[in-house]
């Protein structure tokens, strides 16, 4: 029997994770569809019961709905409680758990993939959404140094800063008071600013020849701040592909409780990186 996942999302008709999850069924035997299907938030819920009445066992979450995905979750994974944010759902008996893949899959790729040393690195991490939710833990957990949250709302940094429990550690700013606090070796980007054409002004002191600037956003979205990082002088500058296959992988062993091989399929994506346009 064919297995049904979806990813939903609004919009989503953009979204690779159909082709990431058909090249893992096809290299480990899985038979499974994956399809796509767009919600806007006011039809997220309706349309993820419908989904799972008509067999659906799993689905993987992108913008805008990764907070309410967690908040119709039954039960959550340690990492999705930490996070707030789920981008993975698994079909139980009793309803949909949540997980976070995200923040496991952009470790994996930055330090595996790119070989970046992440312990000690004073970090900033633009934006506080669930993109920024998802990652933010599990770049504590991967022994950062102290972490800078920026985002163009001051509330909603300071209650991610907040929720990660580490007030020595964890420093929530406001956006007007960036130019103020020095330099960072690791800047990672996870707002939406660059797909509303509104990347915010950001001062090339806050980058250097040690830094590596992430984006979580892949493609033409990336582009503009990779672009800021590279005037910048940043050592690496990094997209999210490599975080999206991972995140990827890990959901796709969740489901099926085994690990698919990820770089075949990160070569071919990113023989084909000028089709990419956006992230999950």
């Amino acid at each position: 029997m064919v297995k049904r996942y979806a990813v939903i999302g609004h919009p989503v008709a953009h979204s690779l994770s159909p082709r990431i999850h058909a090249a893992f069924a096809k290299q480990t035997g899985i038979a499974l569809e994956y399809t796509t299907i767009d919600a806007a938030p006011e039809h997220f819920d309706a349309l993820l019961a419908e989904f799972a009445a008509e067999g659906g066992l799993g689905a993987n979450v992108t913008l805008p709905h990764k907070a309410r995905a967690a908040a119709i979750c039954t039960r959550l994974s340690e990492r999705a409680q930490r996070a707030g944010a789920v981008n993975t759902l698994i079909r139980t008996a009793t309803g949909w758990e949540g997980d976070n893949t995200d923040g496991v899959g952009l470790v994996r790729d930055l330090t595996e993939r790119h070989g970046l040393d992440l312990r000690a690195r004073r970090t900033l991490l633009l934006g506080a959404g669930g993109a920024a939710r998802g990652v933010a833990a599990a770049l504590l957990d991967a022994g950062i140094g102290d972490l800078y949250i920026v985002n163009r709302t001051p509330e909603r940094a300071d209650a991610l800063a907040d929720a990660l429990g580490q007030p020595g550690r964890v420093h929530p700013r406001y956006f007007r008071d960036i130019a103020s606090i020095g330099t960072f070796d690791l800047i990672v980007n996870a707002t939406s600013a660059a797909r509303d054409a509104a990347l915010p002004t950001l001062p090339v002191a806050l980058a250097g020849p040690r830094t590596a600037a992430v984006d979580l956003s892949y493609g033409e979205v990336a582009i503009p701040f990779l672009a800021w990082a590279r005037a910048a002088g940043a050592h690496d500058r990094i997209d999210g592909l490599g975080m999206l296959v991972e995140q990827a992988a890990e959901s796709f062993q969740r489901w099926h409780h085994v690990r698919p091989e990820t770089d075949a399929i990160f070569a071919v994506l990113r023989e084909h990186r000028a089709e990419l346009v956006t992230a999950d």
